[in-house]
């Protein structure tokens, strides 16, 4: 009797997990909020040429910006559906926890002291990034090993700062911080000759070089990277069902990416491909979406509104673009990459 009472009781506990695994999720405040005013607010930084910026007419680009753009299609069917923020480093994080913004999508690393105290998520990295310094091409600096007692140009209340202080210390350099708040600042200062040397991730440098150098050419970013800067969008906590569709419209545009599924090729993909994977990325065999609490089209949305993660990197960032970057760590996973997407399924 007892063995039979824990089979039914066995049964009845695997029955309700198929239950849950297969029901619909539930909306989420975050979401209901943003379909009740039709738009996504999105923290951005405040200019960052590649990343997120906006031009004379007020229209915002960059592949920060695109993954905003992204979570709109998928959630209001409207990439364009989008508030955009921009947060200087102060600023982002209160702004999220604040509710002022509904993702924060703006070049930040993720780290352990992040993720554990100050009541956001990380969602998934879209750029993997390190630590570099950048010295004009005069000073004839060719390692960052050479810049023993240098002043050094760093914004304040980035993982930037401290990362300088420890190279300085590991490696007995004796560096000389010299901080500000907004980057703006930190930009002048260095191009008018106040610090011996720039540090912020290499991308950064790469497009402030870009941008604000009279003469890219005459500042050389240094070879070696002296930290991780896995960097990616951040919601906040409390919110499972919000956290769970930024997260999977990143993996999304990534999983596509692998398998071919471009912006130009989607629709006819979701009609005609009997490859079982980008049946489920496109919908057009299992409905992931209402696992999600969207549309079993929502990934389709995504890539006609930006395309997949490889179209956002080359359009933004890539070798093409004025900032030139190359893939590097940021190929696929099948390309010696690090991209890697949990699988749509």
């Amino acid at each position: 009797m007892l063995k039979q009472a824990k089979k039914i009781g066995l049964l009845a506990a695997s029955v309700a997990a198929l239950t849950v695994m297969s029901a619909p999720a539930y909306a989420g405040k975050t979401l209901d909020a943003i379909k009740a005013r039709g738009q996504v607010v999105c923290g951005v930084n405040v200019g960052l040429a590649g990343f997120s910026g906006a031009d004379s007419n007020g229209v915002w680009t960059g592949l920060d910006v695109d993954v905003c753009k992204a979570i709109a299609a998928s959630v209001l069917g409207d990439a364009s559906k989008v508030k955009w923020v921009p947060l200087n480093a102060q600023q982002r994080f209160t702004a999220l926890q604040s509710g002022e913004i509904d993702i924060l999508s703006r070049n930040t690393t993720f780290t352990l002291t992040r993720d554990a105290s100050l009541g956001l998520n990380m969602t998934a990295v879209t750029y993997y990034d390190g630590q570099g310094f950048m010295v004009p091409v005069k000073s004839k600096v060719k390692s960052a090993k050479q810049l023993k007692g240098a002043t050094v140009c760093v914004q304040s209340g980035t993982t930037t700062e401290k990362n300088l202080t420890d190279y300085s210390r590991a490696n007995g350099l004796n560096m000389k911080p010299v901080v500000f708040e907004k980057q703006e600042a930190v930009n002048a200062a260095y191009f008018s000759g106040r610090c011996q040397a720039y540090t912020t991730d290499a991308s950064g440098l790469a497009s402030i070089r870009n941008k604000e150098a009279t003469k890219p050419a005459d500042h050389l970013i240094l070879p070696e990277l002296i930290s991780k800067e896995p960097l990616g969008p951040m919601v906040r906590r409390g919110d499972d069902e919000w956290f769970a569709i930024t997260k999977w419209v990143i993996y999304g545009l990534i999983e596509a990416e692998e398998y071919g599924v471009t912006m130009a090729n989607v629709e006819e993909l979701q009609k005609t491909s009997k490859d079982p994977v980008i049946g489920r990325l496109t919908g057009s065999t299992e409905d992931t979406g209402k696992l999600l609490g969207l549309d079993k089209d929502w990934l389709v949305k995504a890539l006609k509104a930006v395309g997949n993660y490889g179209e956002i990197f080359e359009r933004n960032v890539g070798p093409k673009t004025a900032l030139a970057l190359p893939r590097g760590v940021n190929n696929q996973w099948t390309k010696g990459g690090l991209m890697y997407a949990m699988p749509i399924r």
